[in-house]
């Protein structure tokens, strides 16, 4: 079983570069659809660096939104979205507090339940915007992309990328209800795999087990306001019945901000690569004797962690 691949920002510049469809000598044309907030923020690094080799960056953003803002690596083309100023505000960013607010598991639950349902129907809300705004799409349509890089935990860009019939880079963290795992057809054995929320090892009890399995029907329930949407609006731009599998299936390389260090090993796909690290802010190079002892460590973890799975 392949503990994964560890890709540096250089190798992540790489793949996207291979993407696309022009002469070598040339940069490409990169359409972005990224997910507001600290989704962003991890993106940014990666547009600067495309940006800075020689790659046009066009960043596609709610006209209201928390980060995305104005800078001199990209051009930011906004569309408007059914919300005022003080709608976006209250929505967003006005029940911060209950991070910090104490009360009772089952208070907290339902609590976050309710803000996720808010949370998820403005950002569905916001991908109609997007979509309806026939002028911006024919824009778009119209502009001889390369590439689409995109966070599909908002499926908003991997349904204009399969609209636009161009390839799609996903860079993300995870999926919820293991949508990534579905989109890429990988293998994902609840016998060994953790689960979200599950605090389980890959060594688990038959109990634990069980636990894993069970888990994962109570996120079915988020998953389906938060995602089913998305299948109609798929739909309807692309006039015909598309699931949300369907259109994650499309995603041509996956990026995720992970790597085995803080991870159990898992299967993965050949266009899967873990990019965990690529936002530290001071990198520095291991030592030859630590570089060689790490990769001593890992062989012999890899080692016998497939013993005990035969």
């Amino acid at each position: 079983m392949a503990a994964g691949f560890l890709a540096p920002l250089p190798v992540l510049t790489g793949l996207l570069v291979i993407l696309c469809v022009g002469r070598w000598v040339e940069g490409g044309k990169v359409l972005v659809v990224p997910m507001d907030g600290s989704h962003w923020l991890s993106m940014k690094k990666a547009v600067q660096k495309l940006h800075a080799r020689g790659h046009q960056m066009v960043v596609v953003s709610p006209e209201l939104n928390m980060h995305i803002k104005e800078e001199d690596f990209f051009t930011l083309t906004t569309h408007a979205i059914p919300y005022t100023q003080e709608e976006f505000d209250r929505l967003l960013l006005g029940e911060r507090y209950q991070v910090f607010e104490r009360m009772p598991f089952l208070k907290r639950l339902l609590k976050t339940m309710e803000r996720l349902k808010t949370v998820s129907s403005f950002f569905q809300r916001s991908c109609e915007g997007l979509f309806h705004n026939k002028n911006l799409i024919r824009h778009l349509n119209a502009s001889s992309f390369d590439v689409v890089l995109t966070d599909p935990v908002h499926p908003c860009g991997a349904i204009l990328a399969r609209y636009l019939s161009l390839p799609s880079v996903f860079f993300l963290r995870n999926i919820p209800c293991d949508l990534d795992s579905e989109g890429t057809q990988c293998p994902n054995p609840s016998s060994y795999i953790p689960r979200l929320l599950t605090r389980n090892s890959d060594h688990m009890t038959f109990l634990q087990r069980v636990k894993n399995m069970l888990y994962p029907l109570a996120l079915k329930y988020i998953c389906h306001f938060s995602f089913t949407p998305y299948a109609s609006l798929a739909s309807e731009l692309l006039q015909r019945e598309v699931s949300l599998e369907d259109i994650l299936s499309s995603g041509s390389v996956w990026l995720f901000r992970g790597d085995f260090v803080l991870e159990y090993p898992r299967p993965i796909m050949p266009n899967m690569f873990f990019i965990g690290g690529i936002n530290c802010a001071n990198r520095k190079p291991l030592s030859q004797a630590l570089q060689v002892d790490s990769s001593l460590t890992i062989a012999r973890d890899v080692l016998v962690w497939n013993r005990s799975k035969t």
